[in-house]
This record gives structure tokens, C-alpha cells and sequence, in this order.
């Protein structure tokens, strides 16, 4: 095989649309933009559940009933392979690993996953550990320690 035998797989190339070209074309007249109107217009773009100013199906309809999403706790996942970074024998917390940059995201709190392997013995302080990161930190010597989640006292 030379690079003058090299060819695109099957279905890989498309011809383009070739627009205005006549009635016979199929593509004449209006370009394939239907009638008139907003969305005939160049530059149209409307939003996904516009109703063209009709209050929007989405907002028509009530919202009620429990969901179980606004009471989820969420965490942000570290792996212990980022963890490497840390000097032996550190103690690992929040504020360690947000200046290290990696827990920048707003959550509930830090989970400390077991991916990857552990070379240091460190001492972590998160949230909450996976079992197979809080094996895989016990095993090397060291130690997890879980932070109580404090959860904001309901509005009266």
C-alpha cells in the first residue's frame, strides 16, 4: 500500500447540500427552509421549548411531589493516585487538597476514591472514603479519619 492508494472509508465522504440551484435540483427555491417566517430568517436561531411567547409547556405545568435530587449529598471524587503528590506522613484535609487544586467544585463535601495505587503513608481526612480507598490507605500505615457532614437547620 503506497499513500496514493489511501482512500476515505465508505459513507465517510458527503457531498455538500448545493443550495438555490433551481427547482429540479430539489433544493431551489427555499433552500429547504420551508414557508416563511422566523426559522426562514438567516441568523434564527430559537431556544429549545420556545413557544414563540406562549408560556412554555414546561412552566405551564405544576411542580409538586418529592424528589429525592434536592436532598442528595454530593461529593467530590479524589482519586488516591493524586494523592502520590503529598509528602510521606502528611496530613491530607480540605484545605491541603483545594490549594493542590484538587477539590475546586462546590459540594457537600470530599469522597476519596480508591483508584489507582498509594506509595505514601498519609493521613486523609474527607468526607467520606470508598472501601477499597480506606483499605488501600490502612495498607500502606496510614490513616482516615471521616469529617461530620453538617447540614444547614431548616427555614421556619
Amino acid at each position: 500500500m503506497r499513500l496514493h492508494d489511501l482512500k476515505p472509508r465508505p459513507g465517510a465522504k458527503h457531498r455538500r447540500k448545493r443550495l438555490g440551484q433551481g427547482e429540479s435540483s430539489g433544493h431551489g427555491k427555499t433552500s429547504g427552509r420551508g414557508g416563511k417566517g422566523q426559522t426562514a430568517r438567516s441568523g434564527s436561531s430559537i431556544r429549545i421549548g420556545f413557544e414563540g411567547g406562549q408560556m412554555p409547556l414546561i412552566r405551564r405545568i405544576p411542580k409538586r411531589g418529592f424528589n429525592n435530587a434536592r436532598h442528595a449529598i454530593r461529593y467530590i471524587p479524589v482519586n488516591l493516585e493524586s494523592l502520590n503528590q503529598f509528602g510521606d506522613g502528611t496530613r491530607v484535609d480540605i484545605e491541603t487538597l483545594r490549594k493542590a487544586g484538587l477539590a475546586n467544585d462546590k459540594a457537600d463535601g470530599i469522597k476519596i476514591l480508591g483508584d489507582g495505587e498509594l506509595t505514601k503513608k498519609l493521613t486523609v481526612s474527607a468526607h467520606a472514603f470508598s472501601a477499597s480507598a480506606r483499605s488501600k490507605i490502612e495498607g500502606k500505615g496510614g490513616a482516615c479519619e471521616i469529617i461530620a457532614k453538617t447540614k444547614p437547620a431548616p427555614k421556619k
